[in-house]
């Protein structure tokens, strides 16, 4: 692959760190930008000899077609690379790189909103009695599974908690999720019972003689990894009995699936899972639709 000139690796530098300290964004959606960017820079540099600063909306309408036709980029694909180019030359007219925006005229493909797969209420209930809670390992396993059904964490957040975080005597976990934007959550009863009893039983004896702060640990007293926990979910969920493939995220969006079928307002939910904008979580306003309907045909004499 040709190399990215300096010129534009500066001023992608630039660019991310901006965008770090504006907007606290998360390392992995900085390298996204970063890597559409640069694959810009390149075929760019390439096609017309231009740096990514004198690039105009021709070219950029030009590299979009190039990366669906010859790519066959998805739809959500193609929209993270307008939205990074927007990002880009946003950042470029408010540094005074740039008088005008060539990305201004460029639209994002729509994308299909997916209904997130989720699991009923008796599959979570096998899930969590899946693991072997009398070994050092299923302890900690079954600790783990009721605190992310219980809060909706995402599993980064899950598996970086540090103890400090999680205040069994109030019931809640402060976590710092996406944009550095710290919250709240209850973790109920049920789920800080299974946390107390791991750090009395599992988490001393997988630690040993190490020191270390983060909550969750792996045989060896090590941190616990996204990968790691994937799999163990993996193989209780096959214990458990349930057939299709489910991720550490189906528990998340069974949390709030679940909350709202108990009746769970749409910005209580927006507010647990950590979403900045309430259009994200209306992707469950057919779970709420569907309750709604279940209520009426119940209840209404006409139903």
């Amino acid at each position: 692959m040709k190399a990215l000139s300096e010129p534009d690796a500066r001023l992608l530098d630039r660019f991310s760190d901006g965008l770090w300290l504006s907007d606290g964004l998360a390392k992995n959606t900085l390298e996204s930008y970063r890597r559409d960017l640069a694959q810009f820079s390149r075929w760019l540099a390439e096609a017309d000899g231009k740096h990514l600063i004198d690039a105009a909306p021709a070219d950029l309408q030009r590299h979009l077609a190039w990366q669906v036709g010859t790519k066959l980029a998805k739809p959500r694909s193609t929209g993270r690379l307008v939205s990074s180019l927007k990002r880009f030359y946003q950042f470029a007219m408010r540094e005074g790189l740039r008088r005008d925006d060539p990305s201004a005229e460029l639209d994002a493909p729509r994308i299909p909103r997916s209904l997130p797969k989720s699991i009923s209420e008796t599959e979570v209930e096998s899930l969590l009695a899946a693991p072997e809670e009398d070994t050092l390992l299923g302890l900690r396993d079954r600790a783990m599974l009721e605190t992310l059904y219980a809060s909706g964490l995402r599993v980064s957040e899950l598996v970086t908690l540090k103890t400090m975080q999680v205040s069994l005597d109030m019931g809640v976990v402060r976590v710092l999720g996406k944009g550095a934007k710290e919250r709240l959550t209850p973790l109920g009863e049920e789920a800080v019972s299974w946390i107390v009893r791991y750090q009395k039983e599992s988490r001393p004896q997988l630690l040993g003689a190490r020191k270390s702060d983060s909550l969750f640990l792996t045989a060896r007293g090590k941190p616990m990894t996204r990968q790691s926990f994937w799999n163990l979910v993996k193989r209780h969920a096959q214990v458990a009995g349930i057939r299709q493939a489910i991720s550490p995220h189906t528990l998340r969006h069974a949390f709030a699936t679940h909350l709202i079928n108990h009746g769970a307002d749409l910005r209580v939910v927006q507010m647990l899972l950590g979403h900045a904008d309430i259009t994200t979580t209306q992707i469950y306003t057919h779970v709420a639709r569907e309750r709604l309907k279940a209520l009426h045909k119940k209840h209404h004499p006409r139903g």
